[in-house]
């Protein structure tokens, strides 16, 4: 905030000085000499007054003043400084027709890009209800505000209205139409629910009925994402009998009916011998966004690849970091339960990142293994819709998507049970509500 001195003249023969904080009036222990007094001043929106008052005690009245003065103006500097928009130190270039956009490891805001606040939660932990989930795994969110919450053990997806009150099941276990069988992922795009299986994907309306099934015969991409166009994004693991030492990491473009379009991308990786196993392995991750754009990252190394709705590659953002050590306390949670004949092997540090999300205005949070100080909170890289690393956000360890300016996250209380959470977004002043600080 601005900080304002009034000053206000005291008349000569008053026996001691005094000056006011907030509106309360101190008064200094020593009195002093008519001739010393000089003006009174109001010190508004200050604190830490204690801090300076030492200083009040040297020189005259007038160098009084000044000495807080330039204190205050000093922490003040200090204050406007730290929030201050600070130069992008990155670098772009154009190599066979894609951006490269290299970050350094320091955002262009210092301070928060916005703050949360919790405005539901939804969720039971009493083990019966129709809000005792069994096992959230992944949830969506419509234009209107309704919540499609994918239970995977029930096979079945929870409705509830915007403001969490149940609404309706879609699904059922099965395997016959309108059935669910080994649900992964729901995503809404165009009206439709899409609830991807690893044997086909279901398309449903908002009440419920199915529309259509996508049966998955020659290809059987993992993660399944639809575009406006209605086609198909997914990535896929293939083994190659030729090779029997290798495999690869797929992302390809399908039809609408599951038709290949185009390979995207390939990542060729050696296999690790039989029981031998390292969890800490990076895997792909794979989104696409509210522009139709494919987000692709594989985390052995910070670069995320960004490709527009027919498969080219448009941009790739990196950017340098700091690497994470595995803790021993987290290989001993690995390692607890396992086979005795599994031989874990442990690299020394963490992947760069572990998953993102994107919000409705292009900017994407990029989960890394960087913890807060707060319980299962992590610190999210947010990069702008150019690719820049702009701030550096601390979120819960399962954020899901941002829609209509909210946060939903998939989180669970202190007995373990499941809850889903929706965050209402506060932007500091000066902030627009698009994420980008104005210039004023």
């Amino acid at each position: 905030g601005m900080l304002i001195f009034v000053l206000e003249p005291v008349k000569r023969g008053e026996r001691d000085s005094r000056f006011r904080v907030g509106g309360n009036r101190v008064r200094r222990r020593r009195r002093v000499p008519a001739r010393e007094v000089g003006s009174e001043f109001e010190f508004l929106t200050s604190r830490h007054v204690t801090a300076y008052h030492p200083f009040m005690r040297w020189g005259t009245d007038r160098a009084r003043v000044l000495w807080f003065f330039i204190l205050a103006m000093t922490a003040l500097l200090v204050a406007s400084c730290a929030k201050e928009k600070m130069p992008w130190k990155g670098t772009i270039e154009e190599v066979d027709g894609v951006t490269i956009v290299g970050n350094p490891d320091k955002p262009i805001y210092g301070g928060d890009l916005f703050t949360t606040e919790e405005e539901m939660s939804i969720g039971g932990d009493d083990g019966s209800g129709a809000f005792a989930f069994a096992d959230i795994s992944h949830l969506t969110v419509d234009g209107e505000g309704r919540i499609y919450a994918l239970d995977r053990k029930e096979s079945h997806v929870n409705v509830f209205d915007a403001e969490g009150l149940f609404l309706r099941t879609i699904g059922r276990p099965g395997q016959g139409p309108g059935d669910l069988n080994d649900p992964i992922f729901v995503y809404f795009l165009r009206g439709e629910l899409l609830v991807t299986q690893y044997e086909r994907l279901s398309f449903f309306s908002p009440a419920g009925d199915l529309l259509r099934v996508v049966p998955m015969i020659k290809e059987s991409p993992s993660r399944a994402r639809c575009n406006s166009r209605g086609d198909i994004v997914g990535t896929s693991t293939i083994y190659d009998p030729a090779n029997p030492n290798t495999y690869a990491f797929v992302l390809n473009l399908y039809d609408p009916e599951l038709n290949p379009i185009k390979e995207m991308a390939r990542i060729e990786r050696e296999r690790m011998p039989a029981l031998r196993v390292n969890p800490m392995r990076p895997s792909v991750y794979m989104t696409v966004d509210d522009q139709d754009n494919v987000i692709f990252g594989y985390p052995e190394r910070y670069e995320i690849r960004i490709f527009d709705s027919h498969g080219n590659q448009t941009r790739k953002i990196r950017k340098a970091f700091n690497p994470v050590t595995i803790t021993e306390e987290e290989k001993a949670a690995l390692v607890e339960g396992a086979p005795p004949n599994i031989k874990f092997e442990f690299p020394e540090h963490h992947p760069p990142f572990l998953r993102f999300i994107h919000d409705e205005t292009g900017r994407l949070y990029v989960q890394t293994y960087e913890r807060a100080d707060a319980k299962d909170v992590y610190f999210h890289d947010v990069f702008d819709r150019d690719g820049r690393y702009i701030a550096k956000v601390p979120l819960k360890r399962t954020p899901v998507l941002f829609r209509g300016g909210k946060l939903y996250s998939l989180e669970e209380n202190d007995e373990g049970y499941p809850l889903i959470k929706r965050y209402r977004l506060i932007w500091p002043a000066g902030t627009s509500p698009t994420g980008t600080r104005s210039s004023s």
